[in-house]
């Protein structure tokens, strides 16, 4: 029998005690494994800049996807960074990437977030609005939020989250999306989207609905 504090402790007690100890211990430790992987999602955040080099993308009124994509991902990854964000690129400058060498360049990273930026064109030139695809059950998630945040911040007809079958969204292991920013095939549309400041908002809503999502 022990004494502890003027109060008496059988050994049973003490044990008892001890493992006590032993599991607050032990779901301290869950609990912070939990926090852990809920911080480390989306520990990095890769985004590619649709199409470059020969392949030139979607071609309407003047204006080439492959310049507006990488215009538009560039001004995300510095909205990014200046929140604390790691950043990596699929291209920095106009060259011809593989869908495959895009996914793989997601894959390098544990916990990444996929973020794939294009400009939409159709024959159908009435046509125009934002939308944005996942596949993931997570991707899903992300594209309702940086679909949201486009919604909010420009003024375009909503086209909603769609699930789709795209090769980066296909082999990128983590969380993938694709944004389509609008239809370049739509004069207004286009007008719009050839201005860098439309396109910076499009970047500031990208990134806010990165960051919402985190």
């Amino acid at each position: 029998m022990l004494v502890t504090h003027g109060c008496f402790m059988t050994s049973l007690d003490m044990h008892i005690h001890t493992m006590s100890g032993k599991c607050r211990g032990l779901l301290c430790a869950f609990a912070l494994v939990l926090l852990l992987a809920t911080r480390s999602f989306a520990a990095v955040v890769v985004i590619d800049a649709g199409h470059g080099g020969s392949d030139r993308g979607t071609r309407w009124n003047g204006l080439s996807e492959k310049n507006l994509t990488l215009d538009v991902a560039k001004r995300v990854e510095t909205i990014l960074k200046r929140n604390g964000v790691t950043t990596v690129m699929t291209r920095r400058t106009d060259r011809a990437v593989a869908l495959e060498s895009r996914a793989a360049i997601a894959n390098r990273y544990r916990n990444s977030l996929f973020v794939s930026i294009h400009f939409n064109s159709t024959r159908l030139t009435a046509i125009k609005g934002i939308e944005t695809y996942y596949r993931s059950d997570r991707g899903r998630k992300v594209a309702y939020t940086i679909q949201q945040s486009l919604i909010s911040k420009v003024s375009a007809n909503n086209r909603g989250i769609k699930r789709g079958n795209y090769a980066v969204l296909k082999h990128t292991r983590g969380t993938a999306v694709l944004v389509e920013c609008g239809f370049i095939s739509n004069k207004a549309e286009a007008s719009r989207c050839g201005s860098a400041a439309h396109r910076q908002k499009l970047a500031e809503a990208i990134a806010r609905g990165i960051l919402r999502s985190r």
